[in-house]
């Protein structure tokens, strides 16, 4: 082998193992990101669970001293 084809060689190897090392943290990030979504959604379910309760514990119209913000008047009236 030459010492031109061996060089070519190295520099091949050395280019694979940087893209083997590249994948292997982008599987990791992957990896991470796909574990915050999983707890995100997780809490988002949580949170629309508990909406509805509470939309069930308040009846519609039943909180005189609720109003829709859309409603209210601004504080200088």
């Amino acid at each position: 082998m030459s010492n031109s084809s061996m060089q070519h060689a190295d520099r091949t190897d050395q280019r694979l193992t940087e893209l083997e090392i590249k994948a292997s943290f982008s599987e990791d990030l992957l990896e991470q990101l796909n574990q915050v979504i999983v707890r995100q959604q997780r809490e988002i379910d949580a949170l629309i669970r508990e909406v509805r309760q509470l939309r069930q514990q308040m009846p519609e119209g039943s909180a005189p001293g609720l109003t829709r913000a859309s409603e209210e008047l601004p504080p200088h009236y």
